[in-house]
């Protein structure tokens, strides 16, 4: 097996890059880059992280030396790290690499191919994808003459919202993985202090495949009036034990998220209980993405 990872980078700086990162510097102690477009994105992703650390520190006992360190184990870079748009590139000798940028199978792909030119193997491709295939990605990073070298460092990494809290990571080998790379892949995701399982790649893979059409049908009921979304909520929580409703979660993880989610499952498998709801469709139309905009079936300030 190739070397353990001792650098690490992680593109897009939203709520699951920022996430990913503090796991990684936090838990797995590794140096990282995190990288994204938007300075103001960047800025506010380091305030969090920041925020993260010293709520560590007040309410869970963390010494002051090690979320000092965790800190200074990650850099803020503008840019994708593969030259597109500008910005400097992801460093050479980077271990492993994870995508967090938006559920869009073509940003993805393209980021997958570019990020394979960048970085030559071992290195690990890593994608926080919650749907999209695999072996499509993978194949995204095929390059001509290496012998599917590029391919075969593919792996779904896929961690769960919010990812200082959950301790689950999904982990999606492509057709065309390596065993190499699913064993260093696991070895990080169990470094950054998760516990690991594994998932066939299949449409939504094991989380995503029940919790889409669940919270989906959640919506349906809503637009039909069947119940209010208080109703609905309560029901799951008091009910069925959930942590809380799917309405609720949906806020959490975003609505524009679910929607790109169940797209995905609903042209992968052509089955109509992935299809979206209507009033999913134009809430995130209205710009209603849930508790990262500000409002979604409930109201945040």
């Amino acid at each position: 097996m190739a070397g353990i990872i001792k650098r690490a980078a992680v593109v897009g700086a939203g709520q699951m890059g920022l996430g990913i990162a503090y796991v990684t510097a936090l838990h797995a102690k590794i140096p990282l880059t995190l990288h994204d477009p938007s300075p103001q994105v960047l800025s506010k992703a380091v305030t969090h992280l920041e925020s993260l650390l010293a709520r560590d520190v007040a309410k869970r006992g963390l010494p002051q030396a090690e979320a000092d360190a965790a800190r200074e184990r990650v850099t803020a870079v503008k840019g994708d790290g593969t030259g597109e748009g500008g910005g400097d590139l992801v460093a050479a000798d980077t271990d492993i690499v994870i995508e967090a940028i938006p559920e869009i199978t073509s940003l993805k792909t393209g980021l997958v191919r570019r990020l394979a030119e960048r970085l030559p193997p071992p290195a690990i491709l890593g994608t926080n994808t919650s749907s999209i295939s695999l072996t499509k990605l993978a194949g995204s990073a095929t390059l001509a003459g290496d012998g599917g070298a590029s391919a075969a460092r593919v792996v779904g990494i896929h961690f769960f919202n919010p990812v200082p809290q959950m301790k689950l990571v999904e982990l999606i080998p492509a057709l065309q993985t390596s065993e190499e790379t699913l064993a260093r892949a696991r070895a990080f995701g169990e470094a950054c202090n998760k516990t690991v399982t594994q998932s066939a790649d299949s449409p939504g893979f094991i989380a995503n495949a029940i919790l889409m059409p669940m919270l989906n049908e959640a919506v349906m009921l809503l637009e039909k009036g069947v119940a209010t979304k208080e109703d609905i909520d309560t029901t799951f929580r008091l009910g069925m034990g959930h942590p809380m409703g799917p309405l609720a979660l949906a806020d959490l993880i975003g609505l524009d998220t679910c929607l790109s989610i169940q797209k995905v499952l609903h042209n992968e498998t052509g089955d109509t209980k992935y299809r979206p709801a209507t009033l999913l469709q134009r809430m995130v139309d209205a710009g209603w993405y849930g508790k990262k905009s500000g409002k979604g079936f409930y109201e945040y300030k």
